[in-house]
């Protein structure tokens, strides 16, 4: 029987999981100099941790299962959830705002496609505890710093912003009641995926009137919060709040030196219930992907999980629309393993010697390695290119060559004085 792995995940194999771990401690790196520090939480959660508060999309998208004793537990589809039951159990002895990250693994059942899998890798970034639009304004600046780190610039992705509030409004004034609001909001967060007549249908099932839509089409399309306000007929002192912290949003992440990577964008609405605010998603600038990360503010997260009303905000982002991405941008760097030094047997019965000079550079903190087969030095340097070391140390009885193999140049050196400073003779 041939066994394969399980549709929508994937196999790690050497290469690939070399560019898991490239991505990964950029992530971490990023993370850390913007100042956020690292947590994690379990694999496993009780069902209704999501099923009850997260909505139905991620309801609906759930690994779960009864286990032995009748508890009914799910793997995590998101991490925010498990983030608001963790800062909850201790949310009077953690110092605000928090600034949290982590780099879960994540399990979703939906149909695999480009992009989207059931087993993959997310980075968070939130911070909790913040009323203030500049801690939306730090989570989307360190998005972009970790794009940027990649070597993605303005032409190559946008952020594009949106606000909960304002669709809210807008939806309101379109004649949808709250009753029906999730419903609407769900609708609307799938209008650029769609045709426009596949929309007009979505929305009128959804409970939004026919007549409202050019209108609110409207509203998403405004190209600036002039035009926002026009949309919503003159907003309202509750809009108007809205429409100035977009307005302060876009002059932070100017002060920062990337407002060129954000554009106002009021067709994002995401599609989880619990968001509450600005809200907004990274794409490829041709808009030909995925999303490769989105998020928003969600003020009333930690009071659904039974703690109290704080400030919130945070976002995440995906390692397979990324990896795509910089595949198609030609950014992925160089991830092919490499030594510091081969060590070869040149005189064919050294190999206590290889050992001992083997183990001395290993533990002095230098990558090295040594053919594990008894063969000539031209297998032997064969195989140093082929593990794409820097170096050949040609170990015979009088000495040691120290070969460059990328310009082939060679420096003979006693063996005792090559040990003892190793890294003289490899620059």
């Amino acid at each position: 029987m041939k066994f394969k792995a399980v549709k929508g995940t994937r196999d790690f194999y050497p290469d690939r999981m070399a560019l898991r771990n490239y991505l990964a401690e950029t992530w971490r790196k990023v993370s850390l100099r913007n100042g956020f520090v690292e947590f994690d939480g379990p694999v496993l959660e009780y069902l209704d941790l999501f099923s009850v508060k997260s909505g139905d999309e991620i309801a609906s998208q759930l690994f779960s299962f009864t286990d032995r004793g009748g508890r009914a537990l799910a793997m995590r589809p998101e991490i925010t959830p498990t983030l608001a039951r963790m800062v909850n159990a201790q949310i009077n002895a953690l110092p605000r705002p928090i600034k949290w990250f982590s780099l879960p693994r994540l399990f979703r059942a939906e149909n695999p496609q480009k992009g989207r899998l059931r087993e993959f890798f997310q980075w968070n970034i939130d911070i909790i505890g913040s009323d203030s639009v500049l801690a939306d304004a730090e989570c989307i600046f360190t998005a972009i710093d970790c794009l940027r780190e990649m070597g993605l610039s303005a032409e190559d992705v946008v952020v594009r912003i949106g606000s909960r509030p304002l669709t809210v409004a807008a939806l309101r004034l379109a004649g949808v009641n709250d009753s029906a609001m999730e419903t609407a909001l769900a609708a609307l967060d799938k209008r650029p995926k769609v045709s426009p007549d596949a929309f007009a249908e979505m929305a009128v099932a959804a409970g939004i009137p026919a007549n409202s839509l050019d209108k609110l089409c409207e509203f998403q399309d405004a190209k600036n919060l002039s035009a926002v306000t026009a949309s919503l007929g003159g907003a309202d002192a509750d809009s108007a709040a809205e429409i100035a912290k977009l307005e302060s949003l876009m002059g932070y992440l100017d002060n920062m030196g990337v407002g060129d990577y954000c554009k106002l964008d009021l067709r994002i609405v995401r599609g989880l219930a619990y968001y509450t605010g600005i809200v907004y998603e990274v794409f490829d600038a041709a808009g030909d992907l995925r999303a490769v990360a989105g998020g928003g503010r969600y003020d009333n997260l930690l009071k659904l999980f039974g703690g109290p009303e704080v400030g919130a905000t945070g976002f995440g982002m995906g390692d397979a629309v990324l990896e795509i991405l910089l595949a198609e941008k030609g950014k992925l760097p160089d991830l092919s393993a490499g030594l510091d030094c081969f060590v070869i047997d040149g005189d064919g019965n050294l190999l206590d010697k290889v050992l001992e000079a083997v183990g001395r550079l290993r533990r002095g903190g230098t990558a090295a390695d040594f053919s594990a087969k008894r063969q000539n030095v031209g297998k032997q340097l064969k195989e140093a290119n082929r593990r794409n070391a820097r170096y050949a140390i040609i170990l015979r009885a009088d000495g040691i060559g120290v070969k460059n193999l990328a310009t082939g140049e060679q420096t003979g050196v006693p063996i005792g004085e090559f040990l003892e400073n190793p890294s003289a003779y490899m620059i």
